[in-house]
Formats: structure tokens, C-alpha cells, sequence
């Protein structure tokens, strides 16, 4: 499929009611959504809106991205998954990320941002993951993380050790996310954790869409 086709589906699934009656058109609200969730950082999206005549401060296209509330599709199954955990920055904090990605798309279907890592944030992502997708027959790829495994025991799921190969896939949304994540002292400083994790929620929709 074209990429400029990827561009106008993600752009018609972004939902504006929130806009009302404000200065900026609907349409250039979705635009302005887009970029930066593709990676333009808010300046430059900002920039681009004062191109179609339309003045705002970056906390408007901020404030967009959050209040769309976008995040990938449910409903999803795959025979293997490769899921990971991973330390990102926020200003000068460490969080955990959590991630679920099918290696036969790329596609992320579950994220996670954590204040630390333990058996019981495995299980609740786990339990998340499991209510969003099909993912009982799936083979998980894990490698390195026993609380990871102990869920997949417990829940009497299959996985394998894999290093390499179809578990790449979450490695190369992990370097995307944390190549991204250094904007967050300009885009998300001294933000609640809370806005950290719906950024990456909506990241992984763009993330989706343009893959």
C-alpha cells in the first residue's frame, strides 16, 4: 500500500470532537497530531500550522495528542510475540517500558510505562495484553526476563528463549521509542508519568499506521 495511503487512513481515525469551536480546523488538528506522533518534533508542527495560517502555542498541538486518546487496535491475533522490557528516561527519572509486538507485522499491540519492574507489573501487562488480543496460542519470544516467564508458566503459555531472529522486532520499536523519548525534556518536562504513558500509547497507533 502506498505510504501516503497509511498517512490519509491514520488521519481519518484520529478523532477532533474535542476541538469544539476552537481557532484551529479539525483537519489541521488530525495533521498537526500526525507529525508529531510520526516525529516532528512541536515546534516544527507548530511551524507548519502557522503555514496554513493558523497561530498556536505548543501546548495546543500537546494538549491534542493526549485529549485524541489514541492507542492500536484490539482485537488482534499472531503465532508468535515477541514482548520485552526496557529502561527509558523521562527528564531524570528511569521508567520501565513494557512492550508487545507481532513479528510477522511489526505492529506494537500493547505498551506499558512503569516505575520499576516486577512479577506484578509482568502479570498486569500480561493480563492486559491478553484482554486486548487473541494471544493464548501464541508463542511468546522472551529472552533474559524471569518474571516475563513466570507469567507465561502461570498462565500456561508457550514460550521461547530467542535472543535474535522474529524477537527483533520489539528491539527495533525500542530504539524508535527511545530515540524519541529524549524530545520528552522539551515536549514532557516535569509532566506526570501519566502523560508519558498515553504519549507512547499514541505513539504506537502512529508507530501502527505507518509501518
Amino acid at each position: 500500500m502506498p505510504e501516503n495511503a497509511h498517512l490519509s487512513g491514520s488521519i481519518n481515525q484520529i478523532n477532533v470532537e474535542f476541538v469544539g469551536h476552537e481557532a484551529t480546523p479539525r483537519l489541521l488538528m488530525k495533521l498537526s497530531i500526525q507529525l508529531h506522533l510520526a516525529g516532528l518534533s512541536i515546534s516544527n508542527t507548530v511551524f507548519i500550522l502557522e503555514e496554513f495560517g493558523v497561530k498556536h502555542a505548543r501546548s495546543t498541538v500537546h494538549n491534542g495528542v493526549h485529549k485524541a486518546d489514541l492507542q492500536p487496535e484490539t482485537g488482534r491475533s499472531s503465532d508468535q510475540i515477541a514482548i520485552d522490557e526496557t529502561v527509558v528516561r523521562l527528564t531524570d527519572e528511569r521508567y520501565w517500558l513494557y512492550a508487545a509486538v507481532d513479528p510477522d507485522t511489526n505492529e506494537l499491540l500493547h505498551t506499558a510505562l512503569e516505575p520499576t519492574t516486577n512479577s506484578v507489573i509482568a502479570h498486569a501487562f500480561f493480563h492486559e495484553l491478553r484482554e486486548k488480543h487473541d494471544v493464548d496460542d501464541a508463542v511468546f519470544l522472551i529472552v533474559g526476563s524471569h518474571s516475563l516467564k513466570d507469567v507465561c508458566n502461570r498462565y500456561g503459555l508457550d514460550f521461547r528463549d530467542e535472543k535474535r531472529g522474529n524477537r527483533n522486532s520489539v528491539k527495533r520499536v525500542f530504539l524508535e521509542v527511545k530515540h524519541r523519548t529524549y524530545l520528552f525534556s522539551n515536549c514532557f518536562s516535569h509532566a506526570a508519568a501519566e502523560t508519558a504513558d498515553d504519549w507512547v500509547r499514541s505513539f504506537a497507533f502512529a508507530w501502527n499506521q505507518l509501518i
